[in-house]
């Protein structure tokens, strides 16, 4: 075989290998391509509540925000949860540090569980309804949605003061059309068994009522998760 054929096959067998490696090393970055694709990036929750969400007087991993992590993943809906809840928080005191918490975790949803310790306290009720319609507006203003946890106070506050501390929630998200669970702690606090419910402070749930208020959130959260 003289020389220039030689050259020819042996640029030939070149040609050939240089093609095969183009073309695998497409298929392969079409395919890494097409896995990321497929894998969803997470979404954010925030949490912005007070001690019912904070695990007050409950074992850590218990409360109904570390099992809200544990439902996204037996879901298999990638979705992170940020649990900035603070016992004693106030509407006033979560309508402070929103806007910080938007910035510096970027959620696509934000679980607002305030109210209850304005109630408590005695404080104003247009307040408060001031305090959950900003807070609502800020998260729709950052591209975010919101899902408002109403509650209700026992009968020794007054039953005027208790209806109306009640109807703000829904008044508030009528008015912001904002996502709505009517009452936290439906199927805890308003049956005949309540008492074995709560912690001897009459006022924080015991470990066995943390399901049934993820069970009320659930089905008002997942909708927006979709």
């Amino acid at each position: 075989m003289d020389k220039c054929s030689t050259e020819m096959i042996e640029s030939g067998m070149k040609l050939s290998l240089d093609r095969r490696h183009f073309i695998s090393t497409g298929l392969l970055c079409a395919a890494t391509g097409l896995s990321r694709a497929a894998t969803p990036t997470p979404r954010v929750i925030l949490v912005l509540g007070d001690s019912l969400s904070a695990e007050y007087g409950l074992k850590r991993g218990t409360g109904w925000v570390a099992l809200l992590e544990q439902r996204l993943r037996a879901e298999n809906m990638a979705a992170t949860v940020i649990n900035a809840s603070i016992s004693g928080e106030t509407t006033a005191g979560g309508r402070s540090r929103l806007k910080s918490l938007l910035s510096q975790y970027r959620p696509k949803v934000v679980i607002i569980e305030l109210g209850a310790n304005d109630a408590l306290r005695g404080l104003s009720l247009q307040a408060t309804q001031a305090n959950l319609d900003e807070m609502t507006q800020t998260v729709r203003q950052a591209g975010a949605r919101s899902l408002l946890l109403g509650m209700r106070l026992p009968p020794n506050y007054g039953q005027d003061y208790g209806a109306r501390f009640a109807a703000l929630f829904g008044q508030v998200a009528r008015s912001n059309k904002t996502a709505l669970v009517p009452f936290l702690l439906e199927g805890v606090a308003d049956v005949p068994e309540s008492g074995s419910m709560f912690q001897s402070d009459r006022i924080h749930p015991r470990e066995a009522a943390q399901p049934i208020m993820l069970a009320n959130v659930w089905p008002e959260l997942r909708k927006l998760l979709k």
